[in-house]
């Protein structure tokens, strides 16, 4: 039996190899990595890796064994992933693994924005399944909003259309170790966890924890839908990607990411990263 861990080259894939690693051994642990060459380092510090593309099904052949506990990390091909978890979800149950951690959504099928719905889809395969499973909903990263600083730093100013709505976000980090806690304990079979942090903001709150660590006066500039959609696509956003950014704000400002239940920080055994840490990070990363 192994922890396998799919996406392990990804943002979070790469995170949670991490924590599984401070947990248990490397070579209890399998990375599949569509490119080899990016799980290198992962190979030198005793990880196996296994080649495995969603999107080639029949490269997910032999990659899953019987009793495997899986952390079964969400394609990022929009339009393409419910097909594509389709096949990692035969693939588990071919093989007979003892668990299927799937990285979600928040609130599942309460969620209504364009973007939970390949998740939702995907939580009703693998429930129809018969694999034994596990939901880890994710919130927000508050990276998906750090992560922008130095655009936001550049044009002095947060731009988003979730209006007064609230997020709860935490640090990928903070889902990253959750994962691992679930790959690696008991209990958790055949359950669901709703992820999020431990304090719900707004963007205009977001906006002043910006002004106030770098000294500038950043207002946070809210924008209807489809103005927010055609700024993104002038900045060489995908249409696409752009209407699902814009469209994930409107569930925002519905308060569909605002829920702060707990699942999180108890999983962690702590409180979940705040925004305002996670700010002063990425500032810290900036050119000077």
């Amino acid at each position: 039996m192994s922890i396998v861990v799919t996406g392990a080259t990804g943002a979070l894939g790469r995170l949670a190899v991490e924590e599984l690693l401070r947990r248990t051994a490397p070579d209890d642990i399998v990375a599949l990595a569509r490119d080899r060459a990016k799980a290198a380092g992962l190979a030198a510090r005793g990880v196996r890796i296994e080649s495995a593309d969603y999107g080639r099904p029949e490269t997910l052949d032999g990659v899953f064994a019987a009793g495997d506990r899986v952390l079964f990390i969400s394609g990022n091909e929009a339009g393409q992933r419910l097909t594509q978890h389709r096949a990692v979800i035969d693939a588990a149950r071919e093989a007979g693994v003892g668990l299927l951690a799937y990285t979600s959504v928040l609130g599942g099928p309460a969620a209504t924005f364009s973007i939970a719905e390949e998740h939702i889809a995907t939580e009703q395969a693998l429930l129809a399944s018969g694999v034994p499973y596990c939901l880890l909903r994710n919130g927000w990263y508050n990276e998906n909003y750090t992560g922008a600083l130095a655009t936001t730093l550049k044009i002095g100013k947060v731009v988003g259309s979730a209006g007064e709505g609230r997020v709860a976000s935490a640090a990928r980090r903070d889902y990253a170790e959750a994962a691992a806690v679930v790959l690696t304990g008991s209990g958790h079979d055949n359950t669901v966890y709703e992820l999020s942090g431990d304090t719900a903001w707004t963007m205009a709150e977001y906006a002043a924890e910006v002004s106030r660590q770098t000294g500038r006066q950043i207002p946070y500039n809210d924008l209807p839908h489809d103005a927010y959609v055609a700024l993104m696509v002038e900045a060489g956003v995908p249409a696409l990607g752009a209407r699902m950014v814009a469209d994930a704000d409107a569930g925002i400002a519905r308060g569909e990411l605002a829920a702060t239940p707990g699942d999180l920080s108890r999983l962690l055994g702590r409180p979940t990263t705040p925004i305002a840490e996670s700010i002063a990070e990425a500032l810290k990363q900036l050119p000077a």
